[in-house]
């Protein structure tokens, strides 16, 4: 079993943000497993798929950004894995707007939903997708920027991007070493 787990805030009005490239991509991991997000536990919207055979569960936690580490740790009890099994994909400021990074490892960073996945679990030994966010040309507080909307003319690149870490996120689900997901990725 597997679980990848995507990052964002649960209502409406967000659906949209930056913030939300976790909850976009987790329904491209859906799609791609002909999965719906059908169930509700562990604080979180769940879909089920299979993979080569391996289940593969799809989660949104429904906590809000800040709190998304209380879904994941709770996901992780109930079906007993281990942070190798799972990945988490996110927005991340600290990457260019579009780009796709896949890490075996790593800390949070400056985004407070890793920060909280990271106190929960208690490691940050675990896979992780990032979708970068950062546009140079605006000047605006971070908070603002990823609780902003993406524009139209990026939506696209978004789009693109958001598949891409959906794939990446089912090669880690297949076994594929996370050294050659990284390289087919990254970028």
């Amino acid at each position: 079993m597997f679980l990848i787990v995507g990052l964002g805030n649960p209502e409406k009005q967000y659906e949209k943000n930056f913030h939300n490239l976790g909850y976009i991509a987790a329904g491209d991991v859906a799609e791609a497993l002909g999965a719906k997000f059908k169930k509700k536990e562990c604080e979180a919207s769940v879909a089920e798929g299979y993979l080569g055979g391996e289940k593969i569960l799809v989660a949104r936690p429904v906590t809000y950004m800040n709190a998304s580490g209380r879904s994941v740790k709770q996901l992780i009890a109930k079906y007993k894995l281990s942070p190798k099994e799972i990945a988490v994909i996110y927005d991340d400021y600290d990457l260019p707007k579009g780009h796709v990074r896949v890490r075996p490892s790593g800390s949070a960073g400056t985004h407070n939903g890793m920060r909280s996945v990271v106190a929960e679990i208690g490691t940050g030994e675990f896979p992780r997708i990032r979708i970068g966010i950062r546009d140079p040309e605006l000047e605006i507080p971070l908070i603002s920027y990823v609780l902003s909307d993406i524009k139209r003319e990026d939506y696209e690149l978004f789009a693109s991007a958001c598949k891409r870490a959906a794939e990446a996120a089912l090669a880690l689900a297949s076994g594929e070493d996370c050294d050659r997901v990284m390289t087919k990725y990254n970028g």
